[in-house]
C-alpha cells in the first residue's frame, strides 16, 4: 500500500499539537482525521476506521489510556494500530500505555523524523503480518484463526490479549524455529518500546496457563521455540 492508501487519526486537546502533526504528516501523503478528545475520537473511529490512531495520554474527560482500553475491548476495532503520545516521558507511563494496548509511544515535544519512522514501522510490521491473517493453525486439539483472532481447544474458546495473541501466532508461524528475544520483541512489540527484561517470559507463562499449549520451548540463552512432531 501506498502512503495516500492509510487512514490516520489525530487526536490530541491541544490544536498546535494536531496542526503540527497533521502538517508533517500530510506531507508524507497520509489521509489526516483529527480529533481534540477520546469521545470524539471514538466517534470516528466507529465511522471512518483509521489504520492508525495516534492518541494523546493526558487530556480532559475520557483519557488516552480509556480511550485505548475502550478500543481494545472492542471485537471490530481492537486491532488498530495505536501510537501513545505523551509529555511524561517516564519508564512508567510507557509501561502504563503498553499494558493498556498501545503498539509503540512517543515523547513530545515532537520530532517529525520519530514521528515518521514510528509510523512507516508499525505500518511495515502490518503489512507484514497480512499473510498471517489469511492463516488458521490447527494442531493436537487447538484451533488458531488469525483473521478473526479466535483460539479454540476442545471448541472451547480462549481469550489472550493481543500480545499474547501475536506472540503464540509468531511461534506457531514457523515451528521448530527458535525466535530470538530481540526477534520477538521487534515483531511483537517494535522497535524502541521500553518493556522489562522478563516481559517474554511472563507473556508466555500466561499462554501456556491458558491454552494448556505445552509445546513452547524455552530456548536458554536464546529465546522461544513451538515444537512440534513433523511425523503427526
Amino acid at each position: 500500500m501506498n502512503n495516500n492508501d492509510y487512514k490516520i487519526l489525530l487526536v490530541d486537546d491541544e490544536p498546535d499539537v494536531l496542526e503540527f502533526m497533521g502538517y508533517n504528516l500530510e506531507k508524507e501523503g497520509y489521509t489526516i482525521l483529527k480529533a481534540a478528545n477520546g469521545e470524539e475520537a471514538l466517534h470516528i473511529v466507529k465511522k471512518i476506521r483509521p489504520h492508525l490512531i495516534i492518541l494523546d495520554v493526558m487530556m480532559p474527560g475520557q483519557n488516552g489510556i480509556e480511550t485505548c482500553k475502550l478500543l481494545r475491548q472492542n471485537n471490530e476495532l481492537k486491532d488498530i494500530l495505536i501510537i501513545f503520545l505523551s509529555a511524561r516521558d517516564d519508564d512508567y507511563t510507557q509501561v502504563e500505555g503498553l499494558e493498556a494496548g498501545a503498539d509503540d509511544y512517543i515523547g513530545k515535544p515532537i520530532k517529525p523524523i520519530i514521528l515518521k519512522s514510528k509510523i512507516k514501522a508499525l505500518l511495515r510490521r502490518a503489512e507484514q503480518n497480512n499473510e498471517l491473517r489469511s492463516s488458521i493453525f490447527s494442531f493436537l486439539d487447538v484451533i488458531i484463526d488469525v483473521e478473526k483472532r479466535i483460539i479454540k481447544k476442545n471448541n472451547k474458546l480462549i481469550k489472550l490479549s493481543k500480545k499474547e495473541f501475536d506472540l503464540l501466532t509468531l511461534l506457531i508461524s514457523k515451528p521448530n524455529k527458535v525466535f530470538t528475544r530481540n526477534e520477538i520483541f521487534k515483531t511483537v512489540w517494535g522497535d524502541n518500546i521500553i518493556v522489562g527484561d522478563r516481559t517474554i517470559d511472563v507473556h508466555i507463562r500466561r499462554i501456556r496457563g491458558k491454552t494448556g499449549i505445552l509445546n513452547i520451548d524455552t530456548v536458554k540463552g536464546v529465546g522461544y521455540k513451538f515444537c512440534i512432531d513433523e511425523s503427526l
